[in-house]
């Protein structure tokens, strides 16, 4: 990704903390950095705090962002980096989250990308501890997100209901044929990995838009199997 990455525009973001001794909090409420740093910072910072939290913190729990950002080998000192300066940060999860609902409060969608980038690194290592299901439902009130859209994040992630293709898709079971296709095709339209960058996610993240795009497609074909079925 050469010397202009994601991770050179973070690491040069937060010297200045560095130097101050201040966490990375400060820079969303202070200086708010681009937004695709933004997003990197807010879905680091909140990760290594829902790690501490878990009690599972370690160093190999960089890996876990691999789910939501591809990084190169010679930018995984500055992810670890950014990681470690989050998890050693007085600053509580809430004053985060906060934070960072704060600075997108007129970009609803992208709080929604944050914390479905959230769900990934919780559910890296194939569980969803209570603990990590407490501190994504509280972030989500933080940011404004109602149970109707955590339950969809939940069943595109397989848990909560399991993927059930209703919830994946926000809409009711008994919702006509017509509705639930007009649904289907305008979240397409809205997670299609190009718009996530379009509204300011990095590059990066195309692992997040694509398992989205997978989980909603997988979810509308179960249902149009199901309409066949019973046709």
């Amino acid at each position: 990704m050469g010397a202009m990455s994601i991770w050179t525009r973070i690491i040069d973001a937060v010297a200045t903390l560095v130097a101050k001794g201040e966490g990375l909090i400060a820079l969303f409420d202070r200086t708010p950095p681009e937004r695709s740093v933004a997003f990197t910072i807010a879905v680091i910072g909140l990760g290594a705090k829902m790690a501490k939290a878990d009690g599972r913190v370690s160093r190999a729990e960089v890996a876990a962002f691999r789910q939501v950002f591809v990084i190169a080998p010679e930018d995984e000192p500055a992810a670890a980096r950014v990681f470690n300066l989050a998890r050693q940060d007085i600053a509580g999860y809430e004053a985060y989250a906060g934070a960072i609902a704060r600075m997108f409060r007129d970009q609803p969608a992208m709080l929604e990308d944050v914390l479905e980038g959230l769900f990934h690194v919780a559910l890296a290592d194939g569980a969803y501890a209570p603990v990590e299901e407490a501190f994504l439902r509280r972030v989500a009130s933080i940011f404004g997100i109602g149970d109707a859209d955590f339950h969809a994040i939940e069943a595109r992630q397989g848990v909560g209901r399991a993927g059930d293709p209703w919830e994946v898709l926000g809409v009711p079971r008994d919702a006509d044929f017509a509705t639930i296709r007009a649904r289907w095709k305008a979240l397409v339209k809205e997670h299609h990995p190009d718009r996530m960058i379009a509204r300011g996610l990095p590059p990066e993240t195309v692992r997040l838009g694509n398992a989205r795009i997978a989980a909603i497609n997988r979810a509308w074909k179960a249902i149009a199997d199901r309409r066949l079925e019973t046709a």
